[in-house]
Order: structure tokens, then sequence, then C-alpha cells
């Protein structure tokens, strides 16, 4: 549902939560006054140095060239026609247009760093901004062309195209020329006066807005993981002995203890459990025991890459920053290496939810490790294949993840004639993060079935209320496999619930806290 309250940027810092609801949920965004103030003073300090002609002392992006034309003076009366040069000819992506949450949420961040009162933008060009989010009219921005140096510049400069009317936007559901949209929503287009060319393009909003989306839902994957890992210890026979308090307590890093007790809570009271209490087993395979050391430790990387992202959205990444007084310095706040390591780490990090959910699929699908469930957990198994291509599908995906999760940080690639000679790659790393996350909960999806199928061939044994609670939310989409059908279908029924909150929503109303 639509969040009505405004978000007033430059009151209160951005959290993630409140990233996703301007860009998923509507939220509109406002400028709070006392943001609006600083903007104008130093704003004033950028007028007094185009007031003062070609007799001003030279401030970048100003009255200079860019990039390795720093040093190229431009007139007084060519400084306008700069910014507008500056944000076409940037405007180099390619690929294919992100999603609209991205472009919100990018959007969003380029206000709030110039709602920071450190870029030297006139209040309008944020309040342009905050219009075409209230309307709907959002650029198309193209995935790829940056590599995080000066941050990133060419999808910055086609959210900039849109704010000038030039370019393309999507529109009511409708791709069309952004001048065009921009009327039909009852905004003209944006003029960028001296240095707002620049202060639209430098900056990390691209990885960032990728990256915070990306980060929160898999915040939920890990919840996801947990529920998945917890129904395949069932299913397997396995036991909770190995998440006791005291052994995650004597190793007490935060996401091993939060994990163990999830599981403990989600395993107690299980019929299945007391069937086998005597079955002089010793010790589950890693899968299964060290689901809070692996999982917990996902957890602990995305909590840093939290704190990054959102210490991230509330920074000044623009150059040259203007300062109290009317100081204007060229630094480098703009390069995206704090942001490329921690989605780096992330991607790694949730990579190995599913690397250690397609092991527990191979311990349920494999006749050998699966404590008497049938081969591939097919009731009529030889006539029948069961789930044997899901285990397949599960181990192309996790293979393809290890590619994915190379770190795009300790790449590095000269541009701008040299100038830019060292950069982030942190475009990339946000990209690659999506797409394993998105591969990820694909195989916890196939993960989910198959525990769900070994529970139904437990019968009538029963697992615990929050597990056999998230069961029949599964089964109220896919029915227990018998003989064989299409599999493709069951895992996107699965991914969906996985998607919409509810199997999560399940094992809460059943009295678990994730």
């Amino acid at each position: 549902m639509p969040v009505t309250t405004p978000l007033p940027l430059g009151a209160a810092p951005l959290t993630l939560e409140a990233i996703a609801e301007v860009a998923r949920r509507d939220r509109p965004v406002t400028i709070a006054d006392d943001a609006r103030a600083t903007m104008a003073t130093a704003r004033a300090s950028i007028d007094q140095v185009v007031a003062e002609g070609d007799r001003a002392r030279a401030v970048y992006g100003v009255n200079t060239g860019f990039g390795a034309l720093a040093e190229v003076r431009i007139s007084a009366d060519q400084v306008r026609q700069l910014q507008v040069n500056l944000v076409r000819s940037h405007a180099a992506g390619v690929g294919e247009p992100l999603p609209r949450d991205a472009t919100r949420a990018m959007m969003l961040l380029r206000a709030a760093v110039l709602a920071t009162g450190r870029s030297g933008a006139r209040p309008a060009v944020a309040d342009q901004l905050c219009a075409m989010l209230a309307a709907g009219v959002h650029p198309l921005i193209p995935r790829r062309g940056s590599v995080g140096a000066s941050g990133d510049l060419a999808p910055l400069a086609h959210l900039a195209l849109g704010l000038i009317g030039e370019g393309e936007v999507e529109h009511r559901g409708q791709r069309q020329p952004a001048a065009a949209a921009l009327a039909a929503a009852g905004l003209a287009p944006m003029p960028l006066e001296a240095k707002e060319g620049l202060t639209l393009l430098n900056g990390t909003q691209h990885m960032t807005a990728i990256g915070a989306l990306t980060v929160l839902d898999a915040e939920d994957t890990c919840r996801i993981a947990d529920l998945a890992g917890a129904m395949s210890l069932e299913a397997l026979k396995g036991t909770v002995a190995a998440f006791d308090e005291r052994v995650v307590g004597a190793r007490p890093h935060p996401g091993q203890v939060a994990v163990a007790a999830g599981l403990r809570a989600l395993l107690a009271g299980s019929a299945i459990a007391e069937s086998h209490a005597d079955c002089g087993k010793v010790q589950d395979p890693y899968s299964l025991r060290c689901m809070p050391q692996v999982h917990g430790a996902t957890r602990d990387a995305l909590a840093y890459g939290r704190a990054v992202l959102e210490r991230e959205a509330n920074s000044s990444t623009d150059n040259p920053l203007v300062f109290a007084g009317g100081d204007m310095v060229s630094g480098g706040n703009f390069h995206g290496q704090p942001v490329a390591l921690a989605l780096d780490f992330a991607c790694i990090a949730i990579a190995e939810l599913a690397n250690i959910s397609e092991r527990r699929v191979e311990q349920l699908v494999n006749p050998h490790l699966s404590s008497g469930l049938p081969p591939f957990l097919a009731p009529d198994s030889g006539l029948n294949s069961g789930f044997m291509i899901a285990q397949v599908t599960a181990a192309a995906l996790v293979s393809e993840n290890k590619v994915l999760c190379h770190p795009a940080s300790v790449d590095s690639i000269p541009s701008s004639a040299g100038r830019e000679d060292h950069v982030s790659m942190g475009a990339h790393a946000a990209l690659k993060l999506a797409q394993v996350h998105d591969q990820v909960r694909m195989v916890l999806a196939i993960e989910l079935l198959c525990a769900a199928q070994g529970l139904d061939l437990r019968r009538p044994l029963t697992s615990t209320k929050p597990l056999e609670a998230v069961h029949a939310v599964i089964r109220a989409k896919v029915p227990a496999m018998m003989t064989d059908r299409p599999l493709a279908p069951d895992i996107a029924a699965v991914r969906a619930l996985i998607d919409d909150g509810s199997l999560v929503a399940a094992a809460r109303a059943a009295g678990v806290s994730l």
C-alpha cells in the first residue's frame, strides 16, 4: 500500500526502509525547511562566482571544463551551456533500463545529496526531483555504463536528462519523451544554472540505490533460509542439539546467536524429532548442524552492508563541495569504493545461503543421505524421477553465483585521459548483487519444495506448529508430487510466496519471531 506521509529530506537520516517506501510504496518526498535554507546559502556562494564573471577564480565545474579538461577555463557567458552539454555528453549508458523501484531510489538519493546543502544547487532542482517522484515521471536509466569513479556518471546523466525535459521517461506505465511526460504531469523542464549539471552527476546513487533495495530484501531472504533449513532438518530427521544456547554463546557472533534462537523456536515441539530421539545418530552434516554459523555470518555481513549504505545515503557525494563561508573544495567523495566493497561482501555473503541450501537439497534427494526417504523424494522412484533435476537446477544457479561473486572492487581501469586513474566498479558490484540475490531466492524455493515433500513423506508424523503453518501455505499453492509433473511452475509459485512475505508471515502467526 502507498505511504502518504511525506518524507522530509534533511530532517532525519535516511534508512533503507525509508528508501524502500519511496521506491516501492510511492511515499512523497519534500525538502525540510532547514535543509532548504542551507541549500540557499551554498547557492549564494556559487552565484557570487558567476557574478564575478571572467574575473572570478577558477572553480571546478562552475567555470572550468570537467575531468581531464579541468584546466580549460569557460567564459562567463557559457556557464549555463556548459551544464547542459555535460548532461547530454555523459548520457552514454547502455542496456535495459533499471526497474522502476531502483530508478525512484536513485531520484530520492540524488535529492538527498542536494538537501545536505553542500552541493550548491538551487532548492528548485531538488524540488523538481520531488515533484517528478510525486507525479511518477521516471527517467529511463540504462543499467550499464558506470565504473564508479566520479560517481555513477552515465546513469545519473540519464536521470538528469529527464529533469531538463530530454531523453525518455516512464510515466503511467508508458515509455515516452521526457518533455511530453513533464507537460502531462504539469511540470516544466528544469533549466540548469552554474554547477547544477555537475551536481546532478557526481555521486554514487546508482550503486547505492540498487544496493540499498537488495540488501533490505536480502535481510528477509535470511529469514527464508532459516525456514527452509529448519524444514529440511525435520524432513531429514535431524537434531536441534547443535543449536544449544550454550554452544552458540561460546562464540557469540550476533548473527549466529540470532539464527540459533530462531531455529530453536521453529523446531520446538516436533513429533518427528520425538520419533527418533533414541536413534543413536551422533551428528548431522554441516549443512544442517552449521546453519547458525553460516546463516548467521551472512546476517552479520548484511548488517555491515546496511551500515555503509545508510551512511552513504546521508552523505555529500558531490564535487566540489561548498562549505560555510563560501569555501569550495574539490575532493573525492564521489568515489564508490566504500559502497563497492560493502556490496561485494554482501554478494559473497548472500550467495552462501544458496551454497548451503543446495547441499541440503542434495541431502533430501540422495537416498544414501536422506534417512529413509525415497530416491529423489519420488514415492515410485524409477518410474518417477521426482526432484532429481530440481537439485540440478539449484546446482546450476549456485555455480553461476560463484562466478558472479568475484569481487568487482578488485578491478580498476583508468578513464578520462588518466585523470580518473582508479575506479571502484561499484555499479558492477550492485548489479551482480541483485542478480545473485535473485538466484539465491530461486535455490531457496527449490529447497522449500523438496523439504515440504519430505515432510509429506514422513506422515503421519508431524512437524512443529510454525513449520506446519509454512507447509500449509506452500501446499495451498503447490500440491505434493506423487507422480512426475513439470516443476518449473511449482518453483515459480514458491518463489512468489517468498517474495510476497507469505511464508515468514505464516511462521510469525504461529508464534515465532524471525
